[in-house]
């Protein structure tokens, strides 16, 4: 099956950037994705990431399935990434039943919309979860961004924020959009606030 694909040598400038903002073009990728409201420690986004990830290993695990893809290669599974709004723009971001987001995970570039729906009908059967129903296959671009590292806790990530909001307007760029992405590198069940390591990224425009 040729080389593994392992986002963390493969695609290292976008999976695991410094602990300082920097700007980054970000391409066009395929997403496994699901649309939801609420406080992410609650048990709706709980099924929602169980539904991604039963997915996405069906999908890596396809060689051994009657639909093999074309182009099949071997890969390590995407982490999963967010991208996160608040509901009500009046209210503060502490208030976390506020939020609204799109969690996803990327997908290998022999994933097509039939196989999708292929995998998806075996995800069902082999694997129940209410939330597959919602689970979309599209390509996403986040374009011109700036991201960096965040070590720690998710309530702290303010901080690493506003050393991206510096960043930008010292070298010239203007945040484009009030949403952010999150890519998340630590699993928080097994991993203690402290040493968590979250991507962060926001659109930007150079002026």
């Amino acid at each position: 099956m040729g080389e593994k694909v392992d986002y963390k040598k493969t695609y290292k400038h976008i999976y695991l950037p410094k602990t300082t903002p920097a700007i980054i073009d970000v391409p066009k990728m395929p997403y496994l994705m699901i649309s939801g409201k609420g406080d992410p420690n609650g048990e709706a986004f709980a099924e929602a990431t169980g539904a991604l990830y039963s997915l996405s290993y069906a999908v890596k695990m396809s060689y051994k399935s009657k639909f093999v893809p074309d182009g099949y290669y071997e890969y390590t599974v995407f982490p999963l990434e967010g991208v996160w709004d608040l509901i009500d723009k009046s209210k503060p971001t502490s208030d976390k039943e506020n939020y609204q987001y799109t969690i996803m995970i990327r997908q290998p570039n022999f994933l097509t919309d039939e196989l999708f729906a292929k995998f998806l009908e075996l995800t069902k059967k082999k694997k129940p979860n209410p939330l597959l129903e919602k689970v979309s296959f599209n390509e996403l671009t986040d374009g011109l961004c700036c991201q960096m590292l965040h070590l720690g806790s998710f309530d702290g990530e303010s901080e690493s924020f506003a050393k991206m909001k510096s960043f930008c307007e010292i070298n010239g760029y203007n945040r484009t959009s009030k949403t952010h992405r999150e890519i998340y590198l630590s699993d928080p069940r097994k991993t203690e606030a402290a040493k968590l390591k979250t991507v962060l990224r926001f659109s930007v425009q150079k002026r």
